[in-house]
């Protein structure tokens, strides 16, 4: 079982900005560099902490928002690679959808995997909508652009013989030849996440860790797709509980009151992320026609699932109603590895867990607390879980 803390380095002091949306348009006059100075330090040391403590680690990217000011991951992925010493170092998501160069995408990742001495994951996604119109993008045909970029990136990485030629639809490159050359061979291990049990079935076919964030309930479809794409390509076999993560928003401490006001201030950042100005939310050509329709319909990305069916709106719902469907994972150290574990049984098998330790308006004391307790109380007893189907995790 493997743990990744995460933290979207947000700047919270502007989420109540009388201009009102958080995303894309937000003027950065509500940004004191000097306070961004303190954060960007503050959320590193939160990571060299979690390194020591034998947890793993995820970053990701977003841009042109208070919520998330790491608008260039590869500059934390490399501090990260040189300062950490045991992590794994997850980026999810490193948006290779709307990146105009895929070449310069495998000499940053390569570089980092040798600095880190092969301790990265490269985690490849589409890009959110609303970040389109500031990369300069065309939203139309994502998905053929993405696979693409992840084609090329991969030849990039994986050619060691002098340089190539590159000619798709979309990128065209003359004498590719990277250097330096990945540590992991053939490549570092490629995540992606999704939310359509489509996309699902082909991570299942090329057998890449899938990752699912905050869907609740509604995740063991999405597991069961990449299991039937699994097994379509790998002689009816299954897949083995490392190929699936789960992220969910954490918050523990030694009593529940105290946990349950963590979780109400990490779940700041759910009550912030719908503030998109209109026309950046779903630009054409973004989604499927299928998922229109289904938005149309009322089943927005903002809804998830109990148990029982019930539906949250992840935006509005009470720290209970996220601890009902695992958007949350909240209460004493006991309680947080029921939740877990009951998870896990659930889905059919998981040994990747993605926490959002740090989120919203939890203070570094808060949150260094919540992560030890994580690292000492929780994790340990996660590692000798028995999975379903599996003798024991406690080698993943």
């Amino acid at each position: 079982m493997r743990i990744y803390h995460f933290s979207e380095h947000p700047y919270p002091e502007a989420w109540n900005d009388p201009h009102g949306y958080l995303r894309v348009d937000l003027p950065n006059r509500a940004c004191d560099p000097k306070r961004a100075a303190d954060l960007f330090h503050r959320y590193h040391d939160e990571y060299l902490l979690a390194d020591d403590l034998g947890l793993d680690l995820m970053l990701n990217e977003h841009h042109q928002t208070a919520t998330c000011m790491n608008s260039t991951s590869i500059v934390s992925l490399s501090i990260m690679a040189r300062q950490t010493k045991k992590a794994r170092l997850l980026i999810l998501g490193y948006p290779i959808g709307h990146r105009p160069d895929p070449l310069r995408c495998a000499e940053e990742l390569s570089t980092v995997d040798v600095i880190s001495r092969g301790r990265l994951d490269m985690g490849f996604i589409k890009g959110v909508p609303y970040e389109f119109a500031p990369s300069n993008a065309n939203p139309v045909g994502v998905m053929d652009r993405f696979w693409e970029s992840h084609d090329f990136i991969i030849k990039a990485m994986t050619t060691h013989d002098g340089p190539f030629n590159w000619e798709s639809e979309h990128f065209h490159y003359r004498q590719v030849n990277i250097w330096p050359r990945p540590w992991q061979q053939p490549h570092p291990p490629v995540w992606s996440t999704t939310a359509s049990r489509g996309n699902a079935r082909v991570l299942g076919e090329r057998g890449y860790v899938m990752a699912i964030l905050g869907s609740g309930y509604a995740t063991k479809a999405l597991f069961d797709a990449y299991r039937e794409g699994y097994a379509s390509t790998h002689n009816g076999a299954m897949p083995g509980p490392d190929r699936f993560a789960y992220l969910a928003l954490f918050a523990t401490a030694h009593n529940e009151a105290e946990a349950r006001r963590r979780g109400e201030l990490v779940a700041a950042y759910l009550r912030t992320g719908a503030t998109v100005y209109a026309p950046f939310k779903n630009p054409p050509g973004y989604l499927s026609v299928d998922d229109n329709m289904k938005l149309m319909r009322g089943m927005t990305p903002d809804r998830s699932f109990t148990k029982e069916g019930r539906v949250i709106d992840m935006r509005s719902g009470s720290l209970q109603d996220l601890i009902d469907s695992v958007l949350m994972v909240c209460g004493t150290p006991d309680q947080c590895y029921k939740q877990i574990t009951d998870f896990i049984e659930y889905t059919g098998g998981m040994s990747n867990l993605l926490v959002m330790a740090q989120g919203g308006f939890l203070d570094h004391k808060d949150t260094s607390d919540s992560i030890t307790l994580l690292a000492k109380e929780i994790l340990p007893r996660l590692k000798e879980f028995k999975q379903p189907g599996a003798a024991s995790v406690a080698a993943a």
